[in-house]
C-alpha cells in the first residue's frame, strides 16, 4: 500500500482543481431504453450516490468521520419510500494508509483521464459500499473509439476492481473523456449502463486547452494611438455640443428661468420642483402656468396627497 500512498502524494493541487466539477449520466438499459439518471458529486467526505429505476429509486450515502484513533464510517441506505438504514464501522489509521473512497476514487479516474495514462499495479484499500474494509485496483483498457452523445469520441478506458473478502470483485469499466468527464459507466454483470448526456462537456471532447493570456493595464494616455482617437472624439462631441446650442438659442433662457425660480423658491427637494417647473412644457400636457407650486402633489406619488392651499375655509 506503500506505493500507493506515494501516488497520490505526487497528484498536485492544480490537478485536483481541474477536476472538481458535478456530472449527471443517463442509465440506459441494453437495448438503449432510458431507466433514470445517476448523479456523481464530489462533496468533501461524504460520497452521495442515487439511483432512479422508474418507481424504486435507491439512495445511499457515504459519510467518514476522522478522529485521533482513525476514521468512522456511516452507511446509510434507503430504498423507495422506506425507512433509511444506518451501518457504522471504525477503522485504525495504520489499516487506512493510502485509503481511496468513492469519492477520492472518481476524482482519481479524472486525474488518469487528464493524464491519459494509469499506472501498473496500482492498489488502493478502499471502503466498500456496506462501509467493509477492502482493497481497489485499477488497469488501462486502453484508448477506444465510442459514442459519446450523439457524437463519436476517443475515450480512455479503465477497469476498477473491488475486491472484497465476502463476495466476488465487484468491477466497472470507465470510459472517461481527456476533460475527465465520464463518457460511460458500465458495472461488470449490470445490465443498466450510465452514459454522458451533458452538453457542456461533449461540446469540449477533444479541444485543445486555450492558451491564458496575462491581463495587461491599458494606460491610454501613454498610447500614442488611443490619445489621439481619445482627442479626435473629443473635438468631435464638443464641436456637436456647440452646433446644438447654437441651434437652440431658447436653451439659454430655459436654464436661466429655471435657475432664477429654483434659487427664489429654495424648495426642499429641487428635483421635485424641476419635474413640476418642467412638466407644462411636455408635449402631452396641456399648456399650463410655468411656476407650480413647491408643495404641490408631486406628479410621481401613485396616490395624491391634500394640497393645504385648496382647502376651503
Amino acid at each position: 500500500m506503500q506505493a500507493a500512498a506515494k501516488f497520490l502524494n505526487r497528484i498536485g493541487p492544480e490537478e485536483l482543481e481541474r477536476c472538481l466539477f458535478a456530472e449527471t449520466l443517463a442509465l440506459v438499459a441494453t437495448g438503449g431504453q432510458p431507466q433514470g439518471h445517476l448523479w456523481l458529486e464530489t462533496l468533501e467526505q461524504e460520497q452521495h450516490e442515487r439511483l432512479e429505476f422508474g418507481a424504486h429509486p435507491m439512495e445511499r450515502k457515504i459519510h467518514m468521520v476522522q478522529h485521533p484513533h482513525g476514521m468512522t464510517v456511516t452507511v446509510t441506505t434507503r430504498e423507495g419510500e422506506a425507512d433509511p438504514q444506518h451501518q457504522a464501522f471504525s477503522y485504525s489509521w495504520a489499516s487506512l494508509e493510502g485509503l481511496l473512497g468513492e469519492a477520492a476514487s472518481l476524482l482519481l479516474l479524472r486525474v488518469l483521464a487528464c493524464r491519459r495514462a494509469v499506472p501498473p499495479s496500482i492498489t488502493f484499500p478502499a471502503i466498500d459500499k456496506e462501509g467493509h474494509l477492502c482493497t481497489t485496483t485499477y488497469r488501462s483498457l486502453g484508448m477506444r473509439q465510442q459514442p459519446v452523445g450523439s457524437a463519436q469520441g476517443e475515450v480512455l478506458v479503465v477497469e476498477r476492481a473491488l475486491h472484497t473478502a465476502e463476495s466476488i470483485p465487484m468491477v466497472w469499466h470507465y470510459s472517461l473523456l481527456p476533460s475527465g468527464h465520464l463518457a460511460r459507466r458500465v458495472q461488470v454483470g449490470c445490465p443498466v449502463v450510465a452514459v454522458l448526456q451533458d452538453a457542456p462537456a461533449l461540446s469540449g471532447m477533444g479541444a485543445e486547452p486555450q492558451p491564458l493570456f496575462p491581463k495587461q493595464l491599458l494606460d491610454w494616455e501613454e498610447d500614442a494611438q488611443l490619445c489621439s482617437w481619445f482627442l479626435d472624439r473629443k473635438e468631435e462631441l464638443r464641436a456637436s455640443h456647440s452646433t446644438y446650442i447654437q441651434q437652440h438659442p431658447e436653451l439659454f433662457a430655459l436654464l436661466a428661468d429655471f435657475l432664477q425660480a429654483l434659487l427664489l423658491r429654495q424648495p426642499p427637494d429641487p428635483i421635485l420642483f424641476a419635474a413640476e417647473f418642467f412638466a407644462p412644457f411636455a408635449r402631452h400636457q396641456p399648456p399650463g402656468p410655468s411656476f407650480a407650486s413647491s408643495i404641490s402633489p408631486s406628479p410621481f406619488c401613485s396616490i395624491s396627497c391634500p394640497n393645504p392651499l385648496a382647502q376651503g375655509d
